[in-house]
C-alpha cells in the first residue's frame, strides 16, 4: 500500500489544481468549451455543495453515465475528492443494465446524459435521491425538494461560502487514505454479465504514479481522449494521469471513427496516443495496405536496403497522420493483429503494446517503445508496482497469468463467491488469460482460459490466433472461431462488404473467396487447428467497449 503523501490519490489533484490554476485542463473537442484547472476546480467545488444539499455522506455511491465531456470529468473528481465512491457506467450499456448497476451499487445520485436517461424511469431506481443532466446540470428527476439542488441555488450558496471568489488557496479536499474505496467499475466482458470491481484509491494512484514517473504524462502534455472514460484504460491515463501531471486533454464525445480521430490528431497534435487495436488496424487497412500491395512498392519491399527507404516514407506518412508530435502509441484492451504489429515494427513505428484489466485499474505490464519493447510481447510487469507469474505452466511455458501489486482490486462488490474464485489461496489475482514469460520477463498473451479449445488429442487451440490469420484475408472484416459438438472448428466470418462492393463481387465469388481464405489459413496451421467450415455472418459482431467480441453471444451458432 502506497502510504506516502506524494502518492495519495486525492493529494495528486489538490496539488495539480493549485500548481496549474491558469493552465488549460480539458476541452470538449468540436466545441468552444475549454476549462482551465481553476475553472474545473470551481465546478468541482459547486458539485461538493450540491452533494451536501443532497445529504451525500462519506462512502455513498454516485453513479455517472454519459459520453466523454468536461462535465463527466468534473463529476468523477468531485465525487472522489468529496469522500464518495464513483460508479462509472459505460454509455453504451443498455438501459436495463444501467438500471441494474445503479441499484446494485446502491447509488444515491445519478449524473447522466439526456440521451442515456431516455430509457430510465426514476421509479426503477428507488434509492436515487436526484438525477442531474450531464448536458447542462439541470435536475432531470428528483426525489428531493427541487429547491435544494436548483442550479441557481447552488450558485448562490457557492457565493455565500466564497464571497471573495474561489482561488487556488481554497482547494482543500477530503483527507482520504489510499486504502479507501475510490470507485466501483462494472466490467463488460467477453464471457458474460458484468461484475462490480471494487477499486481502492491505491489502485488508481498506482496507475497515475506510473503514468507520471514513466514520462507518459507531464505538464503541458496533450491527449486526445476518445476511449470511453468509464472504462479503466482511458480513464487512468487520458484523464487521471494527464490532469494529475498538469496536461491538457481534448475529450472526444462522438463515436471515434477513423475520420474524426485523424482530424482530431491533426488539430491537437497529441504527445501520447492511447488506442485499442481496432482503431489502428482500420487505419492500417485503409492507409497502408493499398500502398504496399501495389506492384512497385511490393517489389521494392523485398529488396534489401531499398526497402528501408520505402519503410521510412510509410512511417513518416503514418506519423504525420497521427499529428506528428506523439512520442508513442500505446495499444491495449485487446490483442493486436500480428500482421499489423509485425509490419509496424518493421517500419520502426513508435508503438508499444500493454496489458491490463479492469481489476487492476487497469495496467499490469508495459514497456515504453524507447526501452526496447519486443514483437508480440505486451511488456514487462510495472517495476515496483505489479508482479506477474504463470500458474501451472505446460511444457511450452503457457499457463494462466496471475498478478498482484498496488493496482489490484479488493474484490467484486456484493459478490463474495466471484471474489474468492478470482484469487489464489496465497493472494494472486487470476486474470483468466493464458500466457508465458520469456527469459527477460516479457509477457506474451496466448488467449483467454475460457475460450481455449481442445484438439482431438487434447492439444491446446487458441481461437484468437486463428482469427488473427483469417482477419488478414481479403474480404474478411472480422471472424470468430468456434467448436462444434463433433470437435470440428467452424469460423463465423463477417465479410467486408465495402471491399466486396468496390470490387463488384457476386455472391458466388464471395463464397469462393471465403473458401480460398479457409484453405490459405489452414496451410499455416497445425493439423489439429484446421478450420473445417466457414459460415458467413451478416453484420459485425457485438463488442465490449474495448472492441473485443462478446463471444458468449455466439457459442450456440455452430
Amino acid at each position: 500500500m502506497m502510504t506516502e503523501e506524494k502518492y495519495n490519490f486525492v493529494k495528486y489533484y489538490e496539488r495539480s489544481f493549485r500548481e496549474h490554476w491558469d493552465k488549460e485542463a480539458v476541452t470538449d473537442y468540436g466545441t468552444d468549451v475549454t476549462l482551465t484547472y481553476g475553472q474545473l476546480a470551481i465546478n468541482i467545488a459547486k458539485l461538493h455543495i450540491l452533494f451536501e444539499e443532497c445529504g451525500i455522506k462519506t462512502n455513498d455511491k454516485i453513479a455517472l453515465m454519459g459520453r466523454n465531456n468536461s462535465n463527466w470529468v468534473a463529476v468523477y473528481l468531485a465525487a472522489i475528492t468529496y469522500g464518495a465512491i464513483i460508479v462509472p457506467i459505460l454509455q453504451d450499456f443498455h438501459a436495463n443494465d444501467a438500471i441494474h448497476i445503479i441499484n446494485h451499487s446502491e447509488s444515491k445520485l445519478l449524473f447522466i446524459s439526456n440521451l442515456n436517461w431516455e430509457g430510465i424511469d426514476l421509479e426503477q431506481i428507488p434509492e436515487v435521491k436526484a438525477v442531474v443532466s450531464l448536458n447542462d446540470w439541470h435536475p432531470i428527476s428528483l426525489a428531493l425538494d427541487p429547491k435544494k439542488i436548483n442550479y441557481e441555488r447552488i450558485a448562490e450558496l457557492f457565493k455565500q461560502r466564497y464571497p471573495d471568489g474561489y482561488w487556488a488557496k481554497d482547494v482543500h479536499y477530503a483527507d482520504r487514505p489510499n486504502s479507501e474505496i475510490g470507485s466501483i467499475n462494472y466490467t463488460s466482458g467477453t464471457t458474460g454479465f458484468s461484475k462490480g470491481v471494487i477499486m481502492p484509491l491505491n489502485g488508481l494512484a498506482g496507475n497515475v504514479r506510473f503514468g507520471i514517473e514513466s514520462g507518459l504524462a507531464y505538464e503541458g502534455a496533450r491527449f486526445v481522449t476518445f476511449l470511453p472514460l468509464a472504462h479503466a484504460y482511458g480513464c487512468a491515463f487520458d484523464f487521471l494521469a494527464c490532469l494529475a501531471a498538469g496536461g491538457h486533454t481534448w475529450l472526444v464525445g462522438r463515436t471515434p471513427s477513423p475520420k474524426i480521430l485523424l482530424n482530431a490528431f491533426a488539430e491537437v497534435k497529441p504527445t501520447l496516443i492511447l488506442s485499442v487495436p481496432l482503431i489502428l488496424e482500420k487505419i492500417y487497412k485503409k492507409m497502408i495496405v493499398p500502398q504496399i500491395q501495389k506492384p512497385p512498392v511490393s517489389w521494392v519491399l523485398k529488396v534489401p536496403f531499398l526497402d528501408e527507404i520505402v519503410c521510412a516514407k510509410i512511417r513518416e506518412q503514418l506519423v504525420q497522420a497521427f499529428g506528428g508530435e506523439f512520442r508513442q502509441i500505446i495499444i491495449g484492451g485487446a490483442p493486436l493483429n500480428p500482421e499489423v504489429e509485425a509490419f509496424l515494427t518493421r517500419i520502426k513505428f513508435p508503438m508499444s503494446v500493454g496489458y491490463g484489466m479492469t481489476e487492476c485499474a487497469p495496467l499490469i505490464c508495459f514497456t515504453p517503445y524507447d526501452e526496447g519493447s519486443k514483437l508480440y510481447a505486451c511488456g514487462r510487469p510495472l517495476k515496483g508496482i505489479m508482479e506477474v507469474k504463470i500458474l501451472e505452466p505446460n511444457a511450452e511455458g503457457v499457463g494462466e497469468i496471475v498478478t498482484r501489486g498496488e493496482n489490484t482490486m479488493t474484490g467484486y462488490y456484493k459478490n463474495p463467491k466471484a471474489t474468492k474464485e478470482s484469487f489464489t489461496k496465497d493472494g494472486w489475482l487470476r486474470t483468466g488469460d493464458l500466457g508465458m514469460l520469456d527469459e527477460d520477463g516479457f509477457l506474451y498473451i496466448k488467449g483467454r482460459c475460457k475460450t481455449m479449445l481442445l484438439g482431438p488429442s487434447g492439444q491446446n487451440i487458441y481461437p484468437e490466433e486463428i482469427e488473427a490469420k483469417l482477419n488478414n484475408m481479403p474480404y474478411v472484416l472480422e471472424s470468430l472461431v468456434l467448436q462444434q459438438e463433433d470437435n470440428r472448428l467452424v469460423a463465423l466470418i463477417c465479410p467486408d462488404y465495402n471491399e466486396i462492393d468496390a470490387d463488384g463481387l457476386t455472391h458466388e465469388q464471395v463464397d469462393e473467396q471465403m473458401e480460398e481464405a479457409r484453405k490459405q489459413v489452414n496451410s499455416e496451421l497445425a493439423a489439429y487447428e484446421q478450420v473445417a467450415l466457414i459460415k458467413l455472418y451478416p453484420h459485425e459482431f457485438e463488442k465490449t467497449p474495448k472492441k473485443s467480441i462478446k463471444r458468449f453471444l455466439y457459442t450456440n451458432m455452430v
